[in-house]
Parts: structure tokens; sequence; C-alpha cells
């Protein structure tokens, strides 16, 4: 699944092709917005709120997508339209006049709201590190609020802070040295929120550098624990483990932890 980062990048070049621009067609093509046509509308901002994303229009209008596990975007030169064999995955597509167009494809959130109530859909997330209304002790509050509450879990609970994904749930874990079944209470919070919020900034902005978390681009070393099951943790040489976070999701979400840099006290 895309996490916070991602999204943000999402966000920035979707802002660098149509903000500020005049939509010729806008297609929801979603049974709820079926008949609702935003031709001749244009785009204001893209912001984001963890991994939603809120596409904003002139006239208070604001469209809400999320990507989860399937969704994307693909954004074609002006003249260039999308492969037809991917034309029935478009759920959404945003075409400016004399400009490229933008096609959501295959996403499964896909939501119009008056720009006034975007509380509505993205009101329940906690602080995002990315966004300038970023609360460090309010995420710090949040993740201490239930103290039996296992590491991994709490920073993939989007309510406490919103942007963290599984792979930087397992990250952020080996980075601080913590087995990810450890609880909350026996957590240096402060520490792994500000660690937490420089990565993914780093991340969201950097070249090169996207969910890079160990300095090293070549393939198979980019991460410290996170699809590394089986391999020798490029730390210390220990075998990497892994189990399924929950048997038989749909979205095989996996915990990776080492051993020896993360054992569980």
């Amino acid at each position: 699944m895309p996490e916070g980062d991602s999204v943000f990048r999402l966000a920035a070049r979707l802002r660098r092709s149509l903000d500020g621009r005049t939509l010729e067609r806008g297609d929801l093509r979603v049974p709820a917005h079926a008949t609702d046509a935003l031709d001749g509308m244009r785009l204001m901002e893209h912001a984001t709120h963890g991994k939603h994303l809120l596409t904003r229009f002139d006239g208070g209008v604001t469209l809400h997508t999320h990507l989860r596990m399937q969704g994307s975007w693909t954004v074609t030169a002006p003249g260039r339209s999308l492969p037809r064999a991917l034309l029935p995955d478009a759920r959404v597509i945003l075409a400016v006049r004399d400009g490229p167009t933008a096609y959501g494809l295959a996403l499964p959130v896909v939501g119009l709201v008056a720009t006034r109530a975007e509380h509505d859909v993205v009101g329940h997330l906690g602080p995002d590190p990315l966004r300038p209304d970023w609360s460090v002790e309010e995420a710090v509050r949040r993740l201490r609020r239930d103290p039996g509450e296992r590491v991994a879990a709490a920073l993939l609970d989007q309510r406490n802070v919103a942007g963290f994904g599984n792979l930087w749930a397992n990250e952020l874990c080996f980075l601080r040295g913590v087995h990810p079944d450890t609880v909350m209470a026996d957590v240096d919070v402060p520490a792994l929120v500000a660690l937490g919020a420089r990565c993914l900034r780093f991340s969201a902005t950097q070249p090169g550098a996207h969910q890079v978390t160990t300095g090293r681009t070549r393939k198979g070393e980019q991460h410290w624990v996170a699809g590394r099951a089986g391999k020798q943790c490029l730390r210390c040489g220990t075998t990497i483990r892994v189990r399924a976070e929950v048997p038989g999701d749909p979205g095989r979400r996996r915990t990776w932890w080492c051993p020896r840099c993360q054992p569980l006290r």
C-alpha cells in the first residue's frame, strides 16, 4: 500500500501538471458520481493528509481519493491518451485544456465533498508530518493513549499519526532498536515520533531517497528489514525474521525484524 510519502510525491506531480488550469474534461467513473461532470472547473490545488489525496476545485468542491492497495495515477502528455487496454480501469479522468491528462486507475475510493466539509472524510486522522499543521505534541499524546498497545500496531493506526504504513512501521522499529511487539509503555515515544517525521519528510522530498531507509540504493539493500525475510541483517548479519501480521490478511501485511538488533525485552 502506498504510504504518506508516496501520496505526497503524487500530489506534487499532479500539482505541476494540473494546478491553476481549467478542465476540458472531468469524468468520475464510479456509480455514486457517474452523472457529476467536472468539465469547466478550475483546479486550485492538490493537498494530502496521510494517505488521502484532496483535489480542490474552484466553487468549493473537493475530489477525495485513496489508493489503498491497488490504486494508481498516471499522467499523459498533451495529445496523448491512456492505452486502450487500461481505460476500463480509469475511475477518474482529469484533462486540462491544451495540456496533460491525469488518470486515476482502479481507485477504490472516489468521492466529491464540499471543500468546507473535508473534515468529514479526513477528520478522524491523526497529525501528518508532511502537513503545515503537524503537531509533535499531539502525535506523542495519541501514541501514548494505550500503553499496552504494540508499537507496530500503534504506528499503523492512522488515528495516531497519519502517513506511516507497514514499511515505515517496520523500518522505524528497527532504527529505534525495538521489537515490533514492544508495548508503547516501554517505548521512547518522543524519540520515535521525531525520527519518523524526519524520515517521512526526507523520503517525500529528496530526489532518489523515496523509501530508501538504509542510504543504499542497490536492489535488496534499500531497507533494513522490510521485505528481507531470510536474508542477513545489514547491520549484524543475523537472519531477518517475518510473520503474517494477521493470518489470512487479504492485504498480506507482514512484520519483519532482526532478533539481535531488536530483542523483545
